[in-house]
């Protein structure tokens, strides 16, 4: 059966909560909370939204499971849906930032105090390389960091090509493209972050970032790289980089933070019932299908309590067994 993950939801747990049975219900949103908060998580880079974006995505699937139609793409499903609130959120930002860009130009920076590169090296024990890895993905270009987010599952083998494809809505062998575009600028971030740490040996590397705020950024990529590439010097602390593939295979998911369970239980007062389906009539593909199951606020209340405990309980296991990860 298909899960959401190494340990996700089968299809016989899809359709027994889809039918009404409230500890299906239960299992499911515990077994989908984290792979949502992972992807939300690195593609809005541990922005202060995060937290909302994971609840609304998880109580759009709660509201609206009645409307899939095949069990067997619950994952598909789940990870479009997941996209699908990024990117609106990610639009909405961009729409205040013109109107407050004046007032407030640093909205859109991560605090780093919860960026999400520095959680997963924090919370994973991340060494060497697959810690630079991590560095790295602060470099990317904006519109490459849901792809990396989807990308990182599929490397740690939570998520596999087809469910990817299905989420961006592309051919698989479009979405090959796209990742191989992504994982070149992620490899050039790599040097950038060995040069930057090594940068005491080269002064005109200092020269160059004489001016430079100290947060990563897709311009300073291109110039950095730029001078890595020219420098013998810097080129050189890139010659012995591991593939990238290799240092995430077999990496847990970062475990759910504190305070998630009651941020989504707090959310859930405000659902309706009984509830309707996606934009007040079936989603295609869903042969106007409904279930009897009322998905009010007391019924979803327990679900999603659970579901952030019991993920965070289970892959905090994971980390105690694992508090340090070798190199491949």
């Amino acid at each position: 059966m298909r899960g959401t993950g190494r340990d996700g939801a089968d299809t016989e747990m899809v359709v027994a909560a889809r039918d009404g049975d409230p500890q299906a219900l239960d299992a499911l949103v515990a077994a989908s909370l984290p792979l949502v908060y992972n992807v939300v998580g690195r593609a809005l880079r541990g922005h202060a939204d995060v937290d909302d974006v994971v609840q609304e995505t998880l109580l759009r699937v709660v509201r609206h499971l009645a409307d899939l139609r095949d069990p067997a793409a619950y994952r598909s499903w789940l990870i479009a849906i997941t996209v699908r609130q990024v990117r609106d959120r990610e639009q909405q930002r961009r729409a205040a930032l013109t109107h407050t860009a004046d007032l407030d130009s640093a909205y859109g920076v991560p605090d780093p105090a919860a960026d999400f590169a520095g959680l997963t090296i924090l919370r994973l024990g991340l060494t060497d390389q697959r810690r630079e890895v991590a560095e790295a993905t602060r470099w990317l270009d904006d519109d490459d960091q849901t792809l990396l987010a989807l990308w990182w599952l599929e490397a740690t083998g939570n998520l596999d090509r087809a469910d990817l494809a299905a989420a961006l809505g592309l051919t698989e062998g479009h979405a090959a493209v796209r990742i191989q575009r992504m994982k070149e600028q992620l490899e050039v971030s790599r040097s950038v972050v060995r040069a930057l740490r090594a940068s005491a040996t080269c002064p005109a590397l200092r020269d160059v970032t004489r001016t430079w705020d100290g947060r990563p950024s897709p311009l300073w990529r291109k110039r950095l790289a730029r001078h890595v590439r020219e420098c013998g010097a810097c080129g050189s602390w890139a010659r012995d980089l591991l593939p990238v593939d290799r240092l995430l295979a077999g990496l847990p998911l970062l475990p759910i933070p504190p305070g998630t369970a009651e941020n989504l239980a707090a959310a859930t007062t405000a659902l309706p019932t009984p509830v309707e389906p996606l934009g007040g009539g079936p989603m295609p593909g869903t042969g106007g299908l409904r279930t009897s199951i009322s998905f009010g606020s007391k019924s979803v209340l327990g679900p999603i309590c659970a579901a952030a405990t019991v993920a965070a309980l289970v892959i905090g296991a994971i980390i105690v067994a694992q508090p340090t990860l070798p190199l491949i």
